[in-house]
């Protein structure tokens, strides 16, 4: 290899102890030393090279230092080491007494600077050459110079130990940039395997994120309680649908996957199902779509259709979903309905009070008048008229209360079937010849616990709205059963309670109701009939006083067809009160015992006072409960009976009268009167000793009630129990 000379480290240091050899050393290898062409030709033959003409290049003097001693010798190799100019060679002598001789001197310098060549001038005297292998090791860096040497061989070795010295710098150069270059393309290799790395971790993680989404996905889509489903576009074949879904539609998975919605007749509106068709293929999304969809068995199914499309497998899908509004609009239905029936309620409640006290009063001064033997005839027949419409208009308030289950109820526990049967004749006269009436009465029916008079106004509304749907005449029949409601039952209609009850069927062959008709029946006022051929409150009522029993009513109609309504009665485990014998009948109505009547009506109180005052009773007056205990207190409590109202003014209600006057006297009897109070509302009266006088009434209801609480045993002393 040819290398620039200008390039070659040209600096040698000579240690040895004798200055001659020094002087020898610069004689040899100074400027002016040799023959250039001398000295080219032994570089040629060195380093097969050329040999150059002369004056084409200039011989290079080497520049040569000198130590004399091994110490100093190493202070200049550190010195050329700092300053950045190392020598390239140093001729060693090996005895250089006193100090480091030749072999230590060049252990320590390779100590320091490895790189150094080196020339160990010896004798054979010196050492052997094992023993300078043997403690300086076989080292390329090291020639031994023979003494005496010749100056050709000098200049030899100087050349090419010096060029050896830059060729392994260049090596080493050179070296160090490939090293480098590995190095770096390491690096770069590392830096890529780790951007590998990284992308085949973050495709792992994705293709883990993936499934995970698609395993996600799986679970929501079968485990959700939205029907879902999802079909391909071109067909409308289903190629899944969850639980909810089967279920809704009432199939089987094995049904729906791979049928069409024609082929399963899902649709009950085409229209609407063309219309999500066509917005699905125009990549459309469909949102709170309401339609109709139909069940295997044909039932319609109201329900909100949201479509998305979606690409599965690169085929275009859609992601059908289906809200079921059914039991949301049935429930829905029923609290509109509820909340109608609770606002006319209200309505009722609020003007039953005041009505019903202007109707006692209408009725009592007409039975009063109607009690006067020279009575003229005329005036008597309009007296009588006026009772007549009283009567009915007390009728109108009671059935009002009775549909918004606002009238206090006096339940006890009773057989059905013994009802029904005490009403069969009745029944029978008034449906009319026209119509046949047939009772089917189940046998050993559990009893019921309901007001009496109640019950029979639900049978005979019921049988005269029957009877009104067959203008020309047919049958009608009376069904009692017992029926044992469960969970299925309760989920078709909300209102049902599930538990044993008696159910009451009346059944007509009538005209039967539509859709529409039948959604409305039980609203008050709402009618069929021609005007003035009914009120429509027949059917409220009857809502109203099974709801207040805790049960429900169920209809079932279809036009030309008839119609049957279910009463639903809860089953009483209670043991069935008989009824008693009583004797009031036969009792006189007179007395004369001290009345303590507490009222807030005027009008009323004179009424009271003066029927009771006709029938010998002592009557002392109270506008209000608390002017009614100002009077116990001037009596001192000498009362026989307490007549009092249910609702009056001045903040003490007649409950709360009852109960402070029976502290002081634990048998006092009562009567309570009311036309409506929410605190006689659910309550069985027969528990708190007391007579219920319902508004409005005549005297004589009025004289009975008074008699018949007088002559009942006193009530039970609580404070003794």
């Amino acid at each position: 290899m040819n290398t620039n000379k200008d390039a070659k480290n040209n600096r040698i240091l000579v240690i040895d102890d004798n200055p001659a050899i020094h002087e020898d050393f610069r004689k040899i290898l100074g400027p002016s030393s040799g023959n250039s062409t001398t000295l080219d030709a032994v570089e040629a033959t060195l380093f097969n090279t050329e040999v150059e003409t002369a004056g084409a290049a200039e011989v290079s003097a080497f520049e040569i230092d000198s130590a004399y001693q091994g110490q100093e010798g190493l202070q200049k190799v550190e010195q050329s080491l700092r300053e950045g100019r190392p020598y390239a060679l140093a001729f060693v002598d090996v005895r250089m007494p006193p100090g480091w001789d030749g072999v230590e001197t060049i252990t320590r310098i390779w100590e320091k600077y490895p790189e150094l060549q080196m020339v160990i001038c010896t004798a054979y005297s010196d050492y052997s050459w094992k023993e300078i292998f043997r403690q300086l090791g076989r080292s390329d860096s090291l020639v031994i110079l023979k003494k005496p040497f010749d100056n050709a061989e000098v200049l030899q070795l100087a050349h090419a130990l010096t060029h050896k010295w830059s060729l392994n710098q260049e090596v080493r150069v050179r070296l160090n940039d490939l090293d480098r270059l590995v190095q770096q393309r390491t690096q770069e290799l590392q830096q890529a395997n780790e951007r590998l790395q990284r992308e085949i971790a973050e495709r792992i993680h994705l293709h883990e994120q993936l499934r995970l989404s698609q395993e996600r996905f799986a679970k929501a889509f079968q485990a959700s309680p939205l029907p879902m489903a999802i079909q391909t576009v071109a067909e409308e074949r289903f190629v899944d649908a969850n639980e909810a879904f089967v279920q809704m539609t009432e199939r089987s998975r094995d049904e729906v996957l791979g049928r069409t919605t024609s082929e399963l007749d899902l649709w009950a509106d085409p229209a609407a199902r063309a219309d999500v068709v066509r917005r699905v293929r125009q990549g459309e999304a469909v949102r709170s779509l309401q339609t109709i969809l139909q069940t295997k068995t044909r039932q319609q199914r109201e329900v909100l259709i949201f479509a998305e499309p979606v690409e599965l497998g690169g085929q275009p899908h859609v992601l059908l979903l289906a809200e079921d509004l059914t039991e949301r609009l049935t429930l829905e239905h029923l609290l509109r309905q509820a909340q109608k029936m609770e606002a006319v309620g209200q309505l009722a409640a609020g003007i039953a009070h005041d009505f019903n006290n202007m109707l006692t009063i209408i009725q009592g001064h007409v039975s009063l008048q109607l009690a006067s033997q020279d009575l003229d005839r005329r005036v008597a027949e309009s007296l009588h008229q006026v009772g007549l419409v009283s009567d009915r208009a007390a009728l109108l308030t009671r059935q009002l209360l009775a549909f918004s289950a606002k009238q206090a109820m006096q339940p006890r526990v009773l057989h059905v079937n013994r009802t029904i049967s005490q009403m069969e004749q009745m029944l029978a006269r008034l449906v009319g010849e026209q119509v046949r009436l047939r009772c089917e009465l189940a046998e050993g029916l559990p009893p019921v616990e309901a007001d009496e008079g109640n019950l029979q106004q639900v049978i005979m509304n019921l049988v005269v709205n029957a009877r009104d749907a067959m203008p020309s005449g047919g049958n009608i029949v009376i069904r009692t059963q017992l029926m044992q409601i469960d969970a299925g039952h309760v989920q078709w209609n909300p209102e049902a309670v599930p538990g044993p009850h008696v159910c009451v069927h009346v059944i007509d062959e009538g005209t039967g109701m539509n859709t529409a008709v039948i959604s409305r029946i039980f609203e008050p006022f709402f009618t069929t009939k021609e005007v003035g051929k009914g009120t429509g409150l027949g059917l409220a009522t009857v809502y109203g006083i099974v709801k207040q029993h805790r049960g429900w009513i169920e209809v079932q109609s279809k036009v030309g067809a008839g119609s049957q309504f279910r009463t639903f009665f809860p089953v009483s485990q209670k043991v069935v009160e008989l009824p008693k014998g009583s004797s009031i009948d036969s009792l006189n109505l007179r007395g004369t015992e001290q009345v303590l009547v507490a009222e807030d009506e005027p009008l009323l109180r004179e009424i009271i006072r003066e029927v009771l005052g006709d029938a010998g009773y002592t009557v002392v007056e109270a506008a209000n409960g608390v002017e009614a205990l100002q009077r116990w207190q001037e009596y001192r409590g000498a009362f026989d009976i307490l007549l009092t109202d249910m609702v009056m003014p001045e903040g003490l209600s007649g409950s709360d009268l009852v109960e402070r006057l029976r502290r002081e006297k634990p048998g006092l009897k009562v009567v309570v009167m009311s036309g409506y109070s929410a605190e006689i509302e659910g309550k069985d009266l027969a528990n708190v000793s007391v007579v219920y006088l319902q508004k409005p009434y005549r005297p004589e209801t009025l004289l009975r009630a008074v008699r018949e609480c007088l002559e009942a045993p006193a009530p039970p002393c609580q404070q003794c129990a």
